[in-house]
């Protein structure tokens, strides 16, 4: 004889409550954790900054930091997905915004070219941490560099379908331009080369790299995005 559930039992509820606010509190204490770590590593920097202190500031013992995250590694690449999330809804934003498809891509790379040099020149300790994670390539970083290709490459595909730009692979045309502005997003990168008067500007290679991809009919200058002055 077959019989059918109807309705979980009392127990079996109040398990499914006690999982839950379990898990609610997991990610309080996560959260907990990496807003202290985020502190330390604003203040202190991000290699002068041990498990030790965070558990010290939060009043808890190492050991209880790693029943959250494994390791101090964790807790770094946590932090970094923190920060490059915010750089993708800002990409998402812009590239969602008002203009063309040509003038939208400029806004987002000049966009994340911008909010490399704001983190260098206003945060020093946190450029720190995201060119360790981006020399270590650590998967959050992988996964942050896909979804910004993936946002270019649906613009790009907009602009092909309406005239804009030239026939295309708009995926390989989005890594070809991502992996051709590194020099601009890169934080060692544009660390080392910020004070080089020589280097190109982030404006005049994105106009450079627009060229080659854009209808005939269509200026890559006729976005108002482009400075008159270039900057590094």
């Amino acid at each position: 004889m077959k019989f059918k559930i109807r309705h979980k039992s009392a127990l079996v509820e109040m398990i499914d409550i006690t999982l839950k606010q379990s898990e609610d509190t997991t990610q309080e204490m996560k959260e907990r954790i990496l807003t202290e770590a985020d502190r330390l590593f604003r203040h202190y920097g991000y290699s002068k900054t041990t498990v030790a202190d965070i558990a010290r500031e939060l009043g808890m013992s190492p050991a209880n930091i790693y029943r959250f995250f494994p390791s101090k590694a964790a807790i770094n690449e946590a932090m970094a997905e923190r920060m490059l999330f915010h750089r993708v809804a800002e990409t998402s934003r812009i590239a969602q915004g008002a203009g063309s498809p040509v003038e939208r891509l400029k806004g987002v790379l000049l966009a994340n070219h911008a909010m490399t040099i704001g983190v260098l020149n206003e945060e020093r300790k946190v450029h720190e941490m995201v060119a360790v994670a981006m020399s270590e390539q650590w998967d959050v970083v992988k996964a942050h560099i896909a979804m910004i290709v993936a946002i270019m490459a649906e613009l790009i595909a907009e602009g092909v379908e309406k005239g804009q730009f030239r026939p295309q692979d708009p995926q390989l045309s989005a890594r070809c331009i991502h992996q051709s502005f590194i020099a601009f997003v890169h934080p060692t990168v544009v660390a080392e080369c910020i004070n080089d008067k020589d280097r190109t500007s982030a404006e005049q290679m994105v106009d450079f790299l627009l060229v080659g991809m854009t209808a005939n009919n269509i200026s890559t200058t006729e976005a108002p995005l482009i400075a008159s002055k270039p900057t590094n």
